[in-house]
């Protein structure tokens, strides 16, 4: 595979590129954006209640919403074909039990991401102070409950699953995850 460097990123935002042929790096310079994205979420959550709804309030949910309806399905997915199945496949069950914890979480952020995504929407698509309602204790519920399934679950790859994953995978088959992991995102 050549040399290649593809950054998936926020506009505005710029990660030092890494390339396919390194895919685990990659898989964790992804978890560097679900943070900063995150950490944007954040800001947004604080402009929002400071100055209410304003054109700079709604690129940034804009922002939020293309990352996490682009970008992290095809992060979990890498992990879903590439990193949980040798994991599993050892049969060591401490590892085993990480990794459906893991899963757990992604079907979790999977349920919890369609509710944050109404709300980013409403703040993406007002065109006025006055068109944006405002967010309830029930939708910054919703928020933290979303930031909230992150910060462990990130942990947990980079500590065990990574490194465990990575040490049973060969040139060849780092080679063809690489592979893969470019094509899959060529395709959209």
């Amino acid at each position: 595979m050549s040399g290649t460097t593809v950054s998936i990123g926020l506009p505005g935002h710029h990660a030092p590129g890494v390339g396919f042929e390194a895919p685990f790096e990659m898989l964790c310079a992804c978890h560097e954006r679900v943070e900063r994205t995150l950490r944007l979420l954040d800001r947004l959550q604080a402009h929002l209640a400071d100055k209410g709804w304003d054109p700079q309030a709604a690129d940034a949910a804009r922002d939020v919403l293309r990352y996490f309806d682009l970008a992290a399905p095809l992060h979990h997915e890498d992990e879903a074909l590439h990193v949980f199945p040798p994991l599993l496949a050892q049969g060591d069950e401490r590892v085993c039990a990480v990794v459906r914890r893991l899963q757990a979480d992604h079907e979790a952020m999977g349920q919890v991401w369609p509710r944050a995504r109404v709300l980013l929407q409403g703040v993406a698509q007002a065109h006025a102070r006055e068109a944006w309602a405002g967010w309830d204790a029930e939708a910054l519920q919703t928020l933290a409950e979303f930031r909230g399934l992150y910060g462990e679950h990130i942990a947990l790859e980079e500590s065990l699953a990574y490194p465990q994953a990575r040490a049973l995978l060969d040139a060849a088959s780092l080679q063809r995850m690489g592979a893969d992991m470019q094509a899959r995102r060529t395709r959209r």
